[in-house]
């Protein structure tokens, strides 16, 4: 190994390195050794999900107990087994990974596995495609060469697999900042963060989410044909937003992935089946966004978002708006680039989505009944003939409330109900911006609960709440600005 490397070359294992997953032929090589002496029932079905959907908490909970499971068992038995599946499990590396190998070693890098699959395992198959090293989980050993039942060492997945690469680097005098990373699982994000040249590889879901957020590079080691019958590159590419990403997205904001609240949404038999719209909506949180995905993931329909930078740039919702094809606007700047992004997607059929108000209300301004827009919808309306179709939000708040920096994604025992209501196309004349503002305003309020309609004096903490972190006042100020202008 070239101990005067600068980077290293760090690559995952299952459906990273290997077509799918290995845990089969482990498994398979286990039984041959008597080692095992039957199949775990629904073994076949958790093979399916992992390489259809890669790991899953469950999936990663099951690995973490096989250590225990290994307790007694002869470690030279178990590492005989995995010498008898190396020839099994290299069938299934991937055709384009040894030209990448390749490519690192003439750069003076070593390749190393780093997977969380046990280190006894995985080493026959290391050694078999020449890699330079394994970062894996390691089982402790009795005196007499059985297994103890306890990891000698972290869990090597997630934030245990970083640190143990960290661990590693540090010991071979590597600099992760000049090192590359190749994994298709979310989970590894830690590790493909940490270093200077992370690169996805057949990417689960939302993994896939993640590299069109973050613009991280993606590998096709496969080494197939496309739809065309041409060979599939395995260049390297910048994830660009197209629909199959935004569908993605979409799919994300389904329900079971927002366990801390409860979702009320009712007409959506107004958002059209095909063609642009705009769908308008009242700003009270930055989880709004994801509350507006959760309606339209349920037309089968795609939606760009136009928001401010501060809405991309939070967590969890962030990274939705983003891979969802957000229009990202920079207030201040006086630019029509973000409305003209948005005009064009309109033009191209697509759903534009955008808070008229701009921001969250502060303060007092944020129990005001009278809801007050900007001009962007309106302009918007204008210049494509597109329908606005209002959205009522409520309840937004309690799962993010403005003072908040992350949403409140504990609450799943008693968790709050966000209602969602979307409304009829809003009636406009494309004369006065103002006047159309007006207009899409009011429909909004008239889709909120009653109580959004009746003047209300907020308590201090009420108050509090609807104040950024670290803000003083009350935004009694808020109400001074000028919509359309400001």
């Amino acid at each position: 190994m070239t101990s005067q490397a600068k980077g290293a070359a760090f690559f995952d294992l299952d459906r990273t390195l290997l077509a799918g997953a290995s845990g089969e032929v482990f498994s398979r090589a286990m039984r041959e050794a008597g080692l095992v002496s039957r199949s775990i029932p629904g073994e076949q079905l958790l093979y399916k999900v992992f390489n259809t959907v890669g790991e899953t908490l469950p999936s990663m909970a099951l690995a973490r107990q096989a250590v225990t499971l290994a307790k007694g068992r002869p470690r030279r038995a178990v590492q005989q087994a995995a010498e008898a599946a190396a020839a099994a499990l290299a069938e299934l590396v991937q055709p384009l990974a040894a030209p990448l190998f390749d490519e690192h070693r003439a750069a003076g890098r070593p390749v190393v596995l780093a997977t969380t699959t046990p280190y006894d395992l995985v080493k026959p198959l290391a050694d078999l495609l020449g890699l330079d090293d394994v970062v894996a989980t390691r089982y402790g050993v009795h005196a007499d060469g059985t297994y103890d039942g306890t990891l000698d060492g972290p869990f090597v997945w997630s934030a245990g697999k970083l640190a143990a690469v960290t661990e590693w680097a540090t010991r071979h005098g590597i600099d992760l900042a000049e090192s590359f990373a190749y994994s298709d699982s979310v989970y590894d994000t830690p590790l493909l963060a940490a270093v200077g040249n992370p690169f996805v590889v057949n990417p689960d879901p939302r993994m896939a989410l993640m590299a069109a957020a973050r613009r991280w590079p993606t590998l096709d080691l496969s080494g197939g044909k496309g739809a065309d019958g041409a060979p599939v590159s395995s260049l390297a590419k910048i994830p660009v937003v197209n629909m199959e990403i935004q569908r993605l997205a979409l799919s994300l904001t389904h329900p079971l992935f927002f366990p801390y609240a409860k979702f009320d949404i009712r007409g959506i038999e107004h958002i059209p089946t095909a063609g642009p719209a705009i769908i308008v909506g009242n700003h009270r949180s930055y989880f709004d966004p994801a509350a507006i995905g959760m309606a339209i993931a349920r037309t089968e329909r795609t939606v760009r978002f136009l928001g401010k930078k501060e809405v991309f740039d939070a967590p969890v919702v962030g990274q939705i708006a983003t891979a969802m094809g957000g229009i990202r606007v920079e207030r201040g700047t006086g630019s029509d680039a973000p409305l003209q992004a948005a005009a064009d997607a309109l033009e191209a059929g697509d759903l534009v989505a955008l808070m008229p108000q701009g921001t969250i209300p502060r303060g007092r301004a944020f129990y005001d009944p009278k809801l007050k827009g900007r001009w962007g919808a309106a302009r918007l309306a204008a210049m494509t003939g597109a329908p606005v179709i209002p959205v009522g939000l409520w309840g937004t708040e309690k799962v993010w409330p403005r003072s908040a920096r992350v949403p409140n994604v504990l609450n799943v025992v008693n968790p709050p109900t966000i209602t969602i209501t979307i409304g009829e196309p809003v009636a406009l004349k494309y004369k006065s911006p103002d006047a159309d503002t007006k207009k899409i305003m009011k429909a909004i309020m008239g889709l909120l609960p009653p109580e959004a309609r009746e003047p209300h004096d907020p308590t201090p903490d009420e108050i509090a709440l609807a104040m950024p972190p670290g803000a003083k006042g009350d935004g009694s100020n808020e109400g001074k600005r000028r919509p359309g202008v400001d």
